[in-house]
C-alpha cells in the first residue's frame, strides 16, 4: 500500500469550486497586489482568531520579522525563544538586529516555561513562544513572565491556526494571547494557499499602523515615512485562502479524530508498553475542544532512522521535523551555544518521526502504518 505523507489534491477537490471563482475574481479585477481579496481576507481571519486587527504578508518569516520591528527595539536587545522550531523563528530576531536566547524544550515539544525566568535578563524585550505542530504553549505561565518583566509576547502560530487554549477563564484562540501573533499559509499548512503567504494579528493599533507601513516600503499613505521592504500578500492567495478557511474547522477535527484514532492502534499495538514508541503528548484536553490541531503527528520512536527505511521500502512516507535544534545549526554559531546546552530538544531531535495526518487520510493508511511499525519492532 501506497501512503503519502501528504496529499493536497484532496483538499483542492473539496474546496475546488469557491477557489476556482476567487481566483476567476482576481482575474477579473487584475488587481493581484493586496487590494479587496487581502482586505475580505484580513477581516475574516481577524474575526475568526478574536482580535481587532490583521495584515496580510509575504509569508509567515516576514510575519515575524515586520513584527519585531514595530516594538521599535533596540539593536542587541534579546528575545526568548526555542530551538526546536523552524528556522524563521530565530532567524527574524537576528534580522531584526536582536539577539535570540534559547530554553529547552518540554515533552510537549514546545519551550518549558519553568525555564524562561532563569534566562530573562536586564536585555530581555520579548518571548516568541512557538505552537509547534498545532499545539499552543502554556500561555497562561508566559503571560504571567509578561507581566512580571514588562516583556512583549509574539505568538509564532505558523503550525497552529485555530488552536485553542484556555486563559484567564476563557478559551482563546492562537495569535489572540500576545501583543502580536504570526500566521503561515504555506501550502503544507493547515490552513494553505498556493505559494507563500502570511499574516500578523494584534490588537494594538500602534502595531498595526506600524506594520501596515512596514510591508509597502513604509509607505503612510503620503510619504515613506520610515524604513520599510516588500512584504505584501498577493490577491491570488488572499482568494484561495478566502475559499479554503470555509473548511478549515472541519479539517482541524478530522485532524483530531486522525490523531485520535492513532493513539488507539498504538495503545492496542504494544508498542507503548515496549517503550520503543512515545506518542505526542497533549495537554488541555477535556477543557477545550480544539486544543491541537494537529497540523503534525509527531510520534517519538526507538531507531528512528532505520524505521523511517523501513517504513519507505513499505511505501509509507514519514517526515521528521527536526532532524537538528537550532543551537546547533551553522548560522547560529556565532551565539555560542554547544552541543548539550538544551539536552531534551538534542534528545527529542533523534527520536522525532511525523506519520501522514491529512484530511482525507483512509482509516486502512494508518491501520497499515501502525501494523508496520508494529512489524519493525518485532523483526
Amino acid at each position: 500500500m501506497k501512503v503519502p505523507f501528504l496529499d493536497l489534491k484532496l483538499q483542492y477537490e473539496e474546496a475546488k469550486e469557491e477557489i476556482d471563482k476567487g481566483i476567476s475574481d482576481v482575474l477579473e479585477s487584475q488587481q493581484f497586489i493586496l487590494g479587496k481579496k487581502v482586505e475580505q481576507l484580513e477581516k475574516r481571519i481577524a474575526d475568526y482568531c478574536g482580535c481587532r486587527y490583521a495584515v496580510g504578508v509575504s509569508s509567515c518569516s516576514d510575519a515575524l520579522l515586520v513584527s519585531l520591528l514595530s516594538l521599535n527595539l533596540k539593536e542587541g536587545d534579546e528575545v526568548i525563544t526555542t530551538p526546536f522550531t523552524f528556522v524563521s523563528t530565530a532567524s527574524a530576531i537576528i534580522h531584526a538586529g536582536l539577539k535570540p536566547v534559547f530554553v529547552d524544550i518540554d515533552e510537549s515539544y514546545n519551550i518549558d516555561v519553568e525555564r524562561v525566568e532563569d534566562v530573562i535578563s536586564t536585555k530581555t524585550r520579548v518571548i516568541i513562544p512557538v505552537h509547534l505542530f498545532g499545539q499552543c504553549a502554556s500561555m497562561m505561565e508566559i503571560s504571567q513572565l509578561k507581566e512580571k518583566y514588562h516583556l512583549r509576547v509574539i505568538e509564532d502560530s505558523a503550525q497552529a491556526i485555530g488552536a485553542e487554549y484556555p486563559l484567564n477563564g476563557k478559551v482563546k484562540k492562537t495569535c489572540s494571547m500576545g501583543d502580536a501573533g504570526c500566521l503561515s499559509f504555506y501550502p503544507t499548512k493547515n490552513l494553505g494557499g498556493f505559494g507563500n503567504g502570511g499574516m500578523v494579528l494584534t490588537d494594538d493599533a500602534e502595531i498595526y499602523e506600524k506594520i501596515k507601513m512596514l510591508r509597502s516600503h513604509g509607505y503612510d499613505g503620503k510619504c515613506y515615512k520610515v524604513l520599510g521592504w516588500n512584504f505584501r500578500l498577493d490577491a491570488l492567495q488572499a482568494s484561495v485562502l478566502l475559499a479554503k478557511i470555509n473548511f478549515l474547522d472541519k479539517w482541524n477535527r478530522i485532524r483530531r479524530e486522525n490523531a485520535r484514532y492513532y493513539e488507539n492502534l498504538f495503545y492496542d499495538s504494544g508498542l507503548l508498553e515496549k517503550e520503543v514508541v512515545k506518542l505526542p503528548l497533549t495537554l488541555y484536553r477535556g477543557k477545550v475542544e480544539n486544543y491541537h490541531t494537529y497540523h503534525q503527528f509527531v510520534i517519538r520512536v526507538k531507531e528512528r532512522d532505520a524505521l523511517r527505511r523501513f517504513l519507505y521500502e513499505r511505501g509509507i512516507e514519514t517526515a521528521v521535523y527536526y532532524p537538528f535544534p537550532l543551537h546547533l545549526q551553522p548560522c547560529f554559531s556565532s551565539l555560542g551555544y554547544s552541543k548539550g546546552d538544551f539536552p531534551v530538544a538534542e534528545q527529542i531531535c533523534q527520536e522525532v518521526l511525523a506519520l501522514a495526518i491529512y484530511p482525507g487520510l483512509k482509516r486502512e493508511m494508518q491501520d497499515y502504518i501502525v501494523e508496520q511499525i508494529k512489524n519493525f519492532y518485532n523483526r
